[in-house]
Formats: C-alpha cells, sequence, structure tokens
C-alpha cells in the first residue's frame, strides 16, 4: 500500500467504486480506495438491484438517467458483465391524484429526453399479465427501468478505476482521520496511514462512524428492509420475455423477476430505524433477522395486486439494513466547515444513483464545481441545527412515504416544530398553519374560522386559496405585516469587508445608508447566491453589512464565504435566527411606520433602497425600504429577544389602517404579480446572469476581478440563448409549478420554472425559459399542467405597478 495519494476514498460499496472511476476519467488518478473489508461489504451485496429514472426532482432524474446509461459503458471499457435486465418499468395509478402525480412527472420527462409513457390498464395488463389491474387507472411507464448484478457492477466500477491507474487496499479498517493544518489528511488505517489531500467519505452504513473520526455528524440513517424472492413460477418461467418491474404505491411494493420467480419488496409503515446507537464494525455479510409479521399486511395486499403470490413459494427472506438522509436523496459534496473533505453517502438507492453522484462528486473535486444545480443532493442543504433526534425521526417518515405521492403544496408532519420564533405562538392565536423550512417553522397562511388548520395536500388550488385570496388583497389594498426571519442573513464586518464583498459579489457595493441587488457567481459565471447587500455605519465610522439571501442556502452559502475568506481583516457570522422581525408592505406601509417610530420615513427622507438604524415602538431596529411583494414596503431587522415588543408597537400602530398578518402562499402570489423570481426556481447554479435578467445587477465596469467576472463578460458579449419570460395561463383548476413543459407551435422549446396564481390580477401565471429568438411580447404557447396542453400568452409588462411608481414612491 502506498503512502500518499491525492484522494483516498473511503468505503467500497458501489458508491465508493463509482467515485473512484469517475475521479480517473477525469483525470485524478492518483487515488486510492480504502475497504475495511471486501468490496460490497455493506448495503450493496444484499440490494435488490433494481434500478429506476422516476424522481421528483428533475436534476435527480437526469443523474439516474446518466446512472442508468453508465452502466454499457462500463461492461465495454471492462469485459464485465453488469447483469443488465433491461425490462422496463411501470408505476401504478390507483387514485385521480396519483394520475396527477404520474402525470405531473411525465411532462417534466418530455423537456428532459426521458421517454416515459402514461399507459392505460389494458396496456399493463398486456406488459404484465401477472399484475390484476382491478382499481387500476393507468401508469407510467419507464422503459429505462430495470434491474442488475450488485456484486458485478460494483465490481466493474472498481475494474475500471484500476485500467485507470486508481489503487484498491481490501481488508484494511481504518481508524482515524486527522487534518493537518494545511488541510492535507492523514488517514489512519490497520496496514499504516496515507497523506491524502482529498478524503471522500462513502461509508455507506458506516458513513456516520466515519463522519466522527472528523469530528463531523452526517444527517442519516440505517432502515431495516424486506424483500422475498419466490420459488421457481409457473407464470414467470413460461413466458417468452422476462417481465416488466412493477411499482405499486399503494401497497408500498416494488415486484420484478428473479431468475424463474419473483422479488418483491416492500416499504412498510411499521418500519424499524437500525442501529440507532452506531454501526458496528463487525458487521459485513450478515443479514438482519426476518421480521415477517412487519410485513403481514403489505403481503396480504401484494397478493390482491399480484395473484400469483398466493401460489408462489418463498425461497429467501432478505432483511438487511440501508441508508437514508431525513429527504431521501444523497449526500453529497464539499461538508461544511472542513477543509477537503468530501461526502458521497446516504445514496439509499446507489444503483439508480450511484452512477450520478460519482459523477457529480468528481466534476465537484476536479473542475470546482458540478456540471448540474446538484442542491438537491448537497450535503449542504442540513445545518448545524440538525440533530440525530430528529435525522431518525424524518429518515422513518422518508422510509414510510417512499412511494407516497410528492404535492407541491405538502408541508410533512414529523419532527415538527422542531425550531420556532418568538412569533411563534402570536401566529398560533391567530390561525396560521405553517410550513417548515431548514428546520424552522414559518407561516403558510391564516385559516379562517371554521376552517381547518390545514392545507389539503393537492396539485390542484388546495383548501386555502381563498385565504390566500385575502392576505393578497389586505397587502394590495391596505398594509401586511409578515415574518422575516427565513432569510438567510450574515454580518460581515472588519477593514477588509468592503473589499472582500466586492470580490465575492458581481454586484455593485453599496454606500454606507444603501442597499443593492447582486448575484453571487461561481467561477464558470453560474448563479450560486441572489443577495441583497446592507451597508450601515457604526458610530466609530466603520461600516457594517449585511447580507441577506434564501434561509434554506445557510450552509451552502457559509461554505463558499468561508472557502474564500482571507486570513485576516474580515470577519463574518450567520445571524439568520438572531437577527429576525418584520415586513410591512402595502400602500398603508408608510403610515404605520411613521407612527412607531420618531425618525423620517417620508419618500423623500427614506428613499427606496435606503437603510437606517431607527429606534421602533421600544427596539432599536435596522429598517430597510425593500418588500419582496413589490410594494411599498419595509424590512425592520432587531434582535431575537426584542421581536415581541416590535410586534406590539407595530399593531398598535397599524390600527385603523387594515393591518392584517399574510404568509408566504401569499407572497409567492405577490412575487408573481411583479414577475420576481425565486432561488432554486428562477435562479440557481442551472442558471447564469443574462439568461436570469441578474445581468443588469452586475458591475461589469467596476475594477475587481469578481469571482466569475471572465464568465459573465463573456456571456454579455455572445449573449444568452434563452431568457426568462411570464406567462398568463388559461388554467383550469392547477396551475404551473415549476418544471412543466412550454410548447410554440405544437414543439417543446421550453420549460417552466415556477408559477402560481395571482390573486391581484386573478390570472394563472408562469414564469419560464424560451429561446432568445422566440421571445415577443403576446406570443402564443402552450403549457402542459397535469397532462392537459393549456393555452398561454407571453407578457412582458408586471401585472401591478408596471413603472414601479407605488414600490418606489
Amino acid at each position: 500500500m502506498k503512502t500518499s495519494a491525492q484522494v483516498v476514498v473511503i468505503g467500497g460499496g458501489v458508491v465508493g467504486c463509482s467515485v473512484l472511476y469517475h475521479l480517473t476519467k477525469f483525470g485524478w488518478n492518483d487515488v486510492m480506495l480504502i475497504e475495511r473489508s471486501e468490496l460490497t461489504s455493506g448495503s450493496t451485496w444484499h440490494a435488490a438491484g433494481g434500478f429506476h429514472t422516476l424522481n421528483g426532482d428533475t436534476n435527480m432524474a437526469a443523474l439516474q438517467g446518466y446512472t442508468i446509461r453508465l452502466y454499457k459503458e462500463l461492461e465495454e471499457i471492462t469485459g464485465m458483465s453488469c447483469g443488465l435486465h433491461h425490462v422496463g418499468g411501470v408505476t401504478l395509478a390507483t387514485s385521480p391524484e396519483r394520475v396527477d402525480h404520474l402525470k405531473a412527472e411525465r411532462a417534466k420527462h418530455r423537456y428532459m429526453g426521458l421517454e416515459t409513457e402514461f399507459i392505460g390498464p389494458e396496456e399493463i395488463a398486456k406488459i404484465s399479465p401477472i399484475t390484476n389491474v382491478e382499481g387500476v387507472l393507468g401508469g407510467l411507464y419507464d422503459p429505462l427501468d430495470g434491474h442488475l448484478d450488485p456484486s458485478g457492477t460494483t465490481h466493474a466500477y472498481a475494474k475500471a478505476a484500476r485500467m485507470a491507474g486508481a489503487e484498491i487496499v481490501l481488508r484494511n479498517p481504518v481508524h482515524a482521520t486527522t487534518q493537518r493544518p494545511d488541510g492535507t489528511w492523514d488517514v489512519v488505517t490497520e496496514q499504516g496511514t496515507v497523506h491524502a489531500e482529498h478524503v471522500v467519505n462513502a461509508g455507506g452504513l458506516w458513513a456516520r462512524e466515519v463522519g466522527a473520526m472528523a469530528g463531523v455528524y452526517l444527517p442519516l440513517h440505517p432502515m431495516e428492509h424486506q424483500y422475498l424472492v419466490t420459488e421457481e413460477t409457473p407464470e414467470v418461467f413460461e413466458r417468452s420475455s422476462e417481465l416488466p418491474h412493477v411499482m405499486d404505491p399503494e401497497g408500498e411494493s416494488y415486484l420484478r423477476q428473479e431468475g424463474r420467480g419473483i422479488c418483491i419488496g416492500f416499504y412498510e409503515q411499521n418500519c424499524d430505524p437500525w442501529a440507532v446507537d452506531g454501526t458496528p464494525w463487525d458487521f459485513g455479510h450478515e443479514l438482519l433477522e426476518n421480521k415477517l409479521d412487519r410485513i403481514e399486511d403489505s403481503v396480504a395486499f401484494a397478493c390482491k395486486r399480484f395473484p400469483v403470490l398466493e401460489r408462489a413459494g418463498i425461497k429467501t427472506v432478505i432483511n438487511g439494513p440501508f441508508t437514508f438522509a431525513p429527504d431521501g436523496n444523497p449526500l453529497v459534496g464539499p461538508v461544511p466547515g472542513l477543509r477537503n473533505y468530501w461526502s458521497a453517502c446516504g445514496v439509499m438507492a446507489g444503483f439508480s444513483q450511484g452512477g450520478g453522484v460519482g459523477l457529480s462528486l468528481a466534476e465537484w473535486m476536479v473542475e470546482g464545481e458540478p456540471s448540474r444545480d446538484v442542491f438537491a443532493m448537497d450535503v449542504a442543504r442540513f445545518g448545524d441545527w440538525i440533530t440525530p433526534g430528529y435525522t431518525r425521526t424524518k429518515v422513518r417518515e422518508n422510509y414510510q412515504r417512499r412511494f407516497s405521492i410528492s404535492y407541491p403544496n405538502e408541508e410533512l408532519p414529523a419532527a415538527r416544530p422542531f425550531q420556532t420564533t418568538p412569533a411563534y405562538d402570536i401566529w398560533k392565536q391567530q390561525r396560521a398553519v405553517f410550513g417548515a423550512g431548514y428546520g424552522m417553522e414559518a407561516v403558510n397562511y391564516f385559516a379562517p374560522e371554521g376552517e381547518p388548520l390545514f392545507e389539503t395536500p393537492s396539485f390542484r388550488r388546495s383548501n386555502a386559496f381563498d385565504a390566500v385570496a385575502a392576505e393578497v388583497r389586505a397587502v394590495r389594498e391596505a398594509v401586511g405585516i409578515n415574518e422575516i426571519h427565513n432569510f438567510g442573513k450574515y454580518r460581515v464586518t472588519g477593514p477588509g469587508a468592503r473589499d472582500w464583498i466586492d470580490t465575492i459579489m458581481a454586484g455593485r457595493v453599496p454606500k454606507p445608508g444603501r442597499l443593492s441587488l447582486t448575484p453571487m457567481l461561481s467561477p464558470k459565471g453560474r448563479l450560486i447566491g441572489d443577495f441583497t447587500i446592507s451597508c450601515l455605519e457604526n458610530h466609530r465610522g466603520e461600516e457594517e453589512f449585511q447580507l441577506t439571501a434564501s434561509f434554506g442556502a445557510q450552509a451552502y452559502h457559509m461554505r463558499w464565504f468561508l472557502a474564500h475568506l482571507p486570513a485576516s481583516g474580515v470577519e463574518i457570522e450567520n445571524v439568520s435566527t438572531r437577527r429576525i422581525g418584520f415586513q410591512i408592505a402595502g400602500p398603508n406601509a408608510r403610515t404605520l411606520l411613521s407612527r412607531a417610530t420618531r425618525a423620517d420615513v417620508s419618500g423623500d427622507a427614506f428613499r427606496f433602497m435606503d437603510v437606517r438604524e431607527m429606534d421602533v415602538g421600544l427596539t432599536r431596529a435596522v429598517v430597510q425600504r425593500v418588500s419582496y411583494t413589490g410594494d411599498l414596503g419595509y424590512e425592520i431587522y432587531v434582535g431575537a429577544d426584542d421581536q415581541r415588543a416590535l410586534y406590539a408597537a407595530l399593531t398598535a400602530a397599524g390600527e385603523g389602517l387594515g393591518l392584517k398578518p399574510f404568509g408566504m402562499r401569499a407572497m409567492m402570489s405577490l412575487r408573481l404579480d411583479k414577475f420576481f423570481g425565486s432561488w432554486l426556481s428562477e435562479f440557481g447554479p442551472d442558471y447564469t446572469p443574462a439568461e436570469t435578467g441578474m445581468d443588469r445587477f452586475i458591475s461589469y465596469n467596476k475594477p475587481v476581478d469578481f469571482i466569475g467576472k471572465a464568465a459573465a463578460m463573456a456571456e454579455k458579449s455572445a449573449g444568452p440563448s434563452r431568457k426568462l419570460c411570464s406567462f398568463v395561463v388559461d388554467a383550469a383548476d392547477a396551475d404551473a409549478v415549476g418544471y412543466e413543459p412550454i410548447y410554440v407551435a405544437g414543439e417543446i422549446k421550453g420549460f417552466v420554472t415556477s408559477g402560481g396564481y395571482s390573486h391581484y390580477a386573478d390570472k394563472s401565471i408562469a414564469i419560464g425559459f424560451l429561446p432568445v429568438a422566440l421571445i415577443a411580447d403576446g406570443l402564443d404557447v402552450e403549457i402542459e399542467i397535469l397532462g392537459d396542453i393549456r393555452p398561454a400568452r407571453l407578457i412582458s409588462k408586471p401585472l401591478f405597478d408596471g413603472d414601479g411608481a407605488r414600490m418606489r414612491g
């Protein structure tokens, strides 16, 4: 075993071997994989080996498509067989809601180039005669679905990596990972110490323990999972072709052919977390004790859906553990707070996702960033607020919901409430219906008396529709109040603060007392942040900055900030949950604020994009004249301890002004009136400044070489090939939510990034991309919503305050 390497990958399952192979594919050959036992000694060896492309996140679905197509390439490179069975698969729909879900997924697949098809029960019965289609309304058929040999595939990855120069060391447990002052690592193993520039944790079932060696907590947890393999079954082996996979969400099961028999697995409600206090180091090729009573109801249901099971003898019962993250997606990328330490774990669908994980991580390590937006599996989507108790609770919920419908408006109940602000009980008393993001509760809307304190999950307009409309009217006609805790906020100080922000942000850094809007770019010119910069001057004449962005991107943004922070002269602090407050917005907002403060907040004294410190009621506050509602509005920030006093002052001042609280559902409707984009919808790493309109905030001529400047200048010179547009949609009872295809003259030319209902304009709105050459005001297009092709028209003037007079006046 050599004693140094550019990269050490810890873990020899399918994911670790995929990472190793992809690093060599991108030209890094001084790489080593260290495995405590043999390859496939964790979850890989007992995996059912199925693969599919269906995933609620479109980029994850695309990466799963990449993974599946990669297997033939591996076979060609190595001469080894992956045991591929491309038999296709169908996901059954037994309710109108499931039909909506699958048709929405099919619409996404159209522009992604995935050839899925919605088929009827008669066609399902033809391709899978063992399926009882009674009660089945249809299904989504995917020709790419299939299964493989888990061991053969893993060894094919390993052989391909070895052929390119990688080293694999087996039967060599890792005992410690210690970082040197220069950021490199000593990986201490049973056979000796390896000095590595980078470490990749692909520890699978042991990823928690491997992470703990580096002092980091990775939010994942193993779950027990059972599947059965039957004896030879005539209805299977007497066919001339192999049966397709069948996923039956109602029965929480998946079924495929296994040789001359059947393999069927279950995601039962009565599920068990495994190894709560840690995975034993000596666990390997063992299976867990069978718990058939746990799946008794599931088996009974499966026998009705697949009657052949009643006549098939059980040959094997497999009960083995595999790991989940709280939301079911992998944990991939640079671990926040550590240098040169990478995660590639929590990949519970290793044979659907392992190739995409390896590709993305190799791109990240070698080229500095992935080629697509992978936030859905970025380890930084969770912050240091997460705990093992939260993780375990959410993992169990996710396991139980493996085949559940994911609705665009759904808020899952497990592990809630977790984090709240001091205003939480104030909102509860006013009948708030809450959502949660990044562990924090936030009001979605306020339910009227007599209405349930629950929003019914739906692809169509929900029971919250009228309540949200009333909140929107209150903002547009009087004044609304909304909590602003769910922004990520960072305090930047020090003599080098201005120069550093000028380098890390593409836009102009404001003078004291002013705000600016700016994108933050990756070196390749992609959008990795959508920020407001606020500049204040303290009593000593020193500048202090507040950077404000998406609340859910805190760890993602802090990781970037710290990676680019100079050795001295700049201090940055995440104050997201300590600096909170309220926004007020609407035509009466200025009157309300003037009643609560002695400061001059007239239009001339306190202009649009101004920021001031002032007393509001009893509290010292930072007040910004800006509002995401697109209306006259103010954001008022105070320390968390002062929030309730601020609320009392604002509500007292709002007497007689029509002050009403509003939630995030209304906020998302209000922003559509102005065509304002949203982070990870219109703005994100898949997109660039010029195509999203964020280029208008870039200071191209500032003398600083800000990160991404060369790429931004090149895009400015060449011009974008596509741009964001807004559309009025002739919708029925459902609005676009994102990733619906946009048709021009019958051909797919673009896709929706987000949408919803403008209660102010009484219109359904969609925002999305079209090629620049097609864009024209009034262009007729069509947008597919839940399988229906709906007419739509491109509009260029905002529905509210088109000239900005009210917002700026």
